[in-house]
């Protein structure tokens, strides 16, 4: 149970994220910056009474190691969420999580430069795989114009979020561990909070200053100040370590398959059978890379 721990935990992140998307659709109406500070204020009220003693405890390592720590808090804390809700504005969810599912060979790619991670032919077989499946068959089967082929404004901004994600992962394999878990977590919130105030305020006042709130849309944003601002990258972190950020990134290919799935179960879209190969594609290679971690261990630092 202690091996399967790490997947369950990248299973959940996914799961997550996929509500993180669907969500931040429904709640377009609001500006992105806005969305995106609300989050991490409710994130940072959920997080002060966990982890304000490890904070107030380890605030000498916090001003030590103060570089890697505003860089995990910008990018994975702050302008990650802040750039997905920004694409929203202009593209499908669907477009969204199938970009977002591409991190993996990215992130693959750039821990192998910069990390000297080694990777076995299996593992680049079942990253491949799986975005073989999230990529080609499920935008094959999806809405007409929907796909990669017409790339807008929302699609390049999400290839800007998966850039600052990658940051991100390889940031919390390299530093994460230096931190404690719920103070770390804490003193990154109060960082994005920081970041993200100013730029909330100055997006209100090109709006006119009076953006109209609905009950709908505070409930929505307590999902993504509890789930996948904390929550989520709680469980994330916990699994980096445990088998790096390439065998940890080939989970985020399940987040086409749930974003479907999910905007089937809850807007009443349909799903084809040209999406239902794809999700059994993408999860074959997620099987795959998983069976050879666990035969061989996970991709480590040369």
């Amino acid at each position: 149970m202690r091996r399967l721990r790490p997947y369950i935990f990248l299973v959940l992140t996914a799961l997550i994220f996929a509500g993180n998307i669907l969500v931040g659709k429904a709640l377009n109406d609001l500006p992105p910056l806005t969305i995106s500070f609300s989050r991490v204020f409710i994130a940072l009220l959920v997080m002060l009474p966990i982890g304000a003693y490890q904070a107030w405890r380890h605030w000498p390592l916090f001003r030590t190691h103060w570089q890697p720590l505003l860089g995990l808090a910008l990018t994975g804390v702050a302008f990650f969420n802040a750039l997905i809700y920004a694409a929203l504005q202009y593209t499908s969810s669907t477009n969204v999580a199938v970009l977002e599912s591409s991190i993996p060979v990215v992130t693959m790619v750039l821990s192998f430069l910069l990390l000297g991670e080694r990777l076995r032919a299996v593992q680049w077989l079942g990253v491949g795989l799986s975005a073989l499946g999230a990529v080609a068959v499920i935008i094959v089967g999806g809405e007409p114009g929907s796909g990669l082929a017409r790339v807008n404004r929302g699609d390049a901004i999400m290839v800007i979020a998966v850039l600052v994600w990658v940051g991100y992962s390889l940031l919390v394999k390299k530093h994460m561990a230096k931190f404690p878990r719920y103070g770390g977590l804490l003193v990154m919130l109060v960082i994005a909070n920081l970041a993200l105030a100013p730029l909330a305020l100055w997006e209100n006042l090109q709006h006119g200053g009076v953006i109209p709130w609905a009950p709908r849309q505070w409930w929505g944003l307590v999902y993504l100040g509890v789930f996948p601002s904390v929550v989520a990258l709680l469980l994330y972190g916990s699994a980096i370590g445990d088998v790096g950020p390439s065998q940890a990134a080939v989970f985020l290919n399940l987040l086409p398959v749930f974003v479907m799935l999910g905007a089937w179960g809850l807007l009443g879209e349909s799903v084809g059978p040209a999406q239902v190969v794809g999700s059994l594609v993408v999860i074959g290679g997620v099987l795959l890379t998983t069976r050879a971690t666990g035969t061989a261990g996970p991709a480590r630092k040369a």
